[in-house]
């Protein structure tokens, strides 16, 4: 057997006990603990000489050995919690990473902790569902914010629920929370009206929302690029939106419909573009050819069904001769008329979209 440990190393120890000595034999112990080639027996004395060290009168020689040890398996518990107790120098490293922690002990360790400390366990490499939960119970907004953003921590959805009530008003947390692989529909629902509208874009083009939600969603996006952006720069926002949502399979085809049928007819544009592969103004073009035959075709090319081609006809023809009056709250009225007119005149939409229109028309009248 090859030890990192050796004699001479105690020697020296012996006959020159300088912080620097002890600090070097504190890498060792950890190369010593941590080999596959020590018997038990060494294991068992690289392990108390841990314990001793983690004793010692020098902070610098325990944060060398906390640096050390900090990723070590065989590190005893005991000592883990020791050093995990320590100054913050020396905690630090081993909250951040130590698998000698049991999830009980970061949980405990977390609850009397310094905003720090806890943040160090929020950003561990991997972090269960009871630590996350507890994290987000009784961590602070940092700590919370560190977690959300961790791809190795796995959060229940009851805890992301309570981190949306704890921390409604906090970017960074919201910022974490939406930006996660995947999010729970329900959590998804509720961060649409309290992110902002670049968090919004990603809820919209990367997380599954309920259908009304998603086309609640991408209106009040359009409406204020409407009121407050340039055509040009609204259409190329748009446009990066709307590949984002092909790409993510977040580009169905009852979305493109609401879409039209709210009276957007840059975005049914555009998506048809994306989703047939041409320059948004050709398909401008296409859409509004007087013989109707370029609209079938675009449409088809973007992959949208037959059976529904009609309905697409006359809801752009609803948008087409329905104009705004000027008064107060015209753009409700505006959108209210196109859809009734669509409403009038078919027949062939689908149970949850007519549910849908039906609703949203009873929500516009009644303001309006």
């Amino acid at each position: 057997m090859t030890s990192s440990l050796s004699q001479a190393d105690l020697a020296r120890l012996l006959a020159e006990p300088s912080v620097d000595v002890r600090a070097e034999l504190a890498t060792k112990i950890a190369q010593e603990i941590e080999s596959a080639q020590v018997t038990p027996d060494e294991l068992a004395i690289a392990q108390d000489i841990a314990r001793i060290m983690a004793q010692d009168v020098a902070a610098a020689v325990r944060q060398a050995l906390a640096e050390s040890v900090r990723r070590a398996a065989h590190l005893p518990r005991d000592v883990a919690l020791r050093l995990a107790r320590d100054v913050e120098a020396v905690a630090l490293p081993i909250l951040t990473a130590s698998p000698a922690l049991t999830d009980d002990d970061l949980i405990a360790l977390l609850r009397e902790a310094a905003p720090s400390r806890q943040q160090a366990i929020a950003a561990r490499s991997a972090v269960s569902e009871p630590v996350s939960d507890a994290l987000i119970t009784a961590a602070g907004e940092q700590a919370v914010a560190t977690l959300l953003a961790n791809k190795g921590a796995r959060i229940a959805e009851p805890s992301l629920h309570r981190a949306v009530d704890r921390f409604a008003d906090s970017a960074a947390v919201q910022s974490g929370m939406v930006h996660r692989a995947t999010l729970p529909i329900t959590v998804a629902e509720r961060l649409v009206v309290l992110v902002s509208e670049e968090l919004r874009a990603h809820l919209l083009s990367h997380h599954a929302l309920p259908p009304t939600v998603a086309a609640d969603l991408m209106l009040q996006s359009r409406e204020r690029a409407i009121l407050g952006l340039s055509a040009r720069a609204g259409r190329q926002e748009l446009e990066t939106l709307i590949r984002q949502m092909h790409r993510n399979q977040r580009l169905t085809t009852s979305l493109i419909l609401r879409a039209v049928c709210m009276g957007d007819l840059a975005f049914f544009e555009t998506a048809l573009a994306v989703r047939a592969h041409v320059s948004p103004e050709n398909a401008q073009v296409l859409v509004h050819d007087a013989g109707g035959n370029g609209l079938a075709s675009l449409y088809r090319k973007a992959g949208l069904p037959d059976s529904l081609l009609a309905v697409f006809r006359v809801a752009i023809d609803a948008v087409n001769s329905t104009t705004l009056d000027g008064g107060d709250r015209d753009f409700e009225r505006y959108r209210a008329r196109v859809i009734a007119r669509i409403l009038s005149q078919c027949e062939d939409f689908s149970p949850d979209d007519l549910d849908y229109l039906v609703s949203k028309l009873g929500d516009m009248l009644a303001p309006a």
